[in-house]
């Protein structure tokens, strides 16, 4: 159990954002099917090859390795993300399942009011994790963030997002002073990577259970929830 010293100095709440923040309802993996079939014919469903929690990176290449038979080239690969992040735009505009999932539209300003720095942590490239987040105008909360196109491993992408957080900050903040909140455990192991504490929510594809075997800190069932901060 942390201690209530080290509880009193928390500055920074990193979150993820898919299961976590919000549902896209499909539109990514719509952005992905379309890339594919406009560059090679091939509709594919990238939830064939990848699990959840992985980066976009590697969701792309595991994609195209599975259904072209062959590595990427660079400059293919390269045009994939583009026209993924093209698709991506329109996908997640038009989706009727897009959602903000429970307690987040008050929690996020309510911790911004109380002087909380928040950022993400995320295995979307920078530029999808603003796509998704810009629909539903949740933008604004977040000034820094680690990425699926800062590293593949989830324990870099939260270490990024911490030194990023001091640089915003102005003050070299410690793995202690933050906390990190995710719907996967993936995202509890990119937390215990960087020495953060993970609050697990099962609000997506694991329950709280889950996440709490997965080693999570603390688990919630929703972010309606008090935070234990």
């Amino acid at each position: 159990m942390i201690e209530s010293r080290e509880l009193a100095q928390r500055i920074a709440v990193l979150f993820d954002i898919d299961g976590t923040l919000l549902i896209t309802g499909g539109a990514g993996a719509a952005s992905w099917r379309l890339a594919f079939d406009e560059l090679y014919g091939i509709p594919a469903d990238i939830g064939q090859f990848s699990d959840t929690g992985m980066t976009d990176p590697e969701v792309g290449r595991r994609t195209f390795e599975a259904v072209l038979q062959r590595d990427p080239e660079r400059k293919e690969f390269t045009k994939l993300l583009e026209r993924r992040l093209h698709y991506l735009h329109k996908t997640v505009e038009e989706s009727d399942d897009y959602k903000v999932l429970p307690g987040v539209e008050t929690l996020l300003p309510r911790l911004i009011d109380q002087g909380y720095l928040l950022g993400l942590v995320t295995g979307n490239v920078e530029a999808a994790a603003h796509v998704k987040l810009h629909r539903a105008g949740l933008n604004r909360f977040f000034s820094f963030g680690g990425y699926g196109s800062d590293s593949s491993d989830r324990g870099e992408i939260t270490r990024t997002a911490l030194k990023r957080a001091s640089l915003v900050y102005g003050e070299q903040l410690s793995p202690s002073q933050a906390i990190a909140i995710g719907d996967t455990p993936r995202d509890v192991e990119g937390a215990h990577a960087a020495g953060i504490p993970c609050i697990g929510v099962g609000s997506h594809h694991f329950n709280v259970e889950q996440l709490r075997e997965a080693g999570a800190d603390y688990a919630i069932g929703s972010l309606e929830e008090e935070l234990p901060l």
